[in-house]
């Protein structure tokens, strides 16, 4: 159930962003999820692609910055509080999220979360029957 994210640190000027996604793009690695976050000098593009092996050494041989980021991602039902419920299990077990992305298709939303354990944050989703999502499912959206 663990999805290996990687994190591109990029700088923060224009045409960057493409860069990246020429890279993979031209190689058929395709994107199922991407988050950016940035400040005056940089940005940090944190990225769940379809080959994360290749997707690294690419961007390496390019002379970017990557490292990959162990992430979860759960289904939630795509309604006003559907995101509530799991996190309230959270809450319950003190797992603390370092930060979370989401998108949704029809009636789920994905939530990518990184906490301080993947492990215990799988356990406690799993004992409360939310759905996770595996690698290599996320990696095929």
């Amino acid at each position: 159930m663990i999805i290996q994210q990687l994190s591109v640190f990029i700088e923060n000027k224009s045409g960057r962003i493409y860069e990246v996604m020429q890279i993979l793009g031209d190689a058929g690695i395709n994107v199922s999820a991407l988050s950016i976050a940035d400040t005056s000098d940089y940005g940090i593009m944190r990225l769940i692609i379809s080959d994360p092996e290749q997707g690294i050494k690419l961007l390496k041989e390019q002379d970017f910055s990557v490292q990959t980021t162990p992430v979860i991602c759960c289904k939630v039902p795509n309604v006003p509080g559907g995101l509530k419920r799991m996190l309230a299990y959270l809450t319950d077990d003190n797992i603390s999220i370092e930060y979370m992305y989401a998108f949704s298709i029809g009636d789920d939303a994905s939530v990518v979360l990184r906490t301080e354990d993947c492990n215990k944050t799988i356990e406690c989703l799993s004992k409360h029957k939310m759905e996770l999502i595996s690698a290599s499912d996320i990696y095929q959206i």
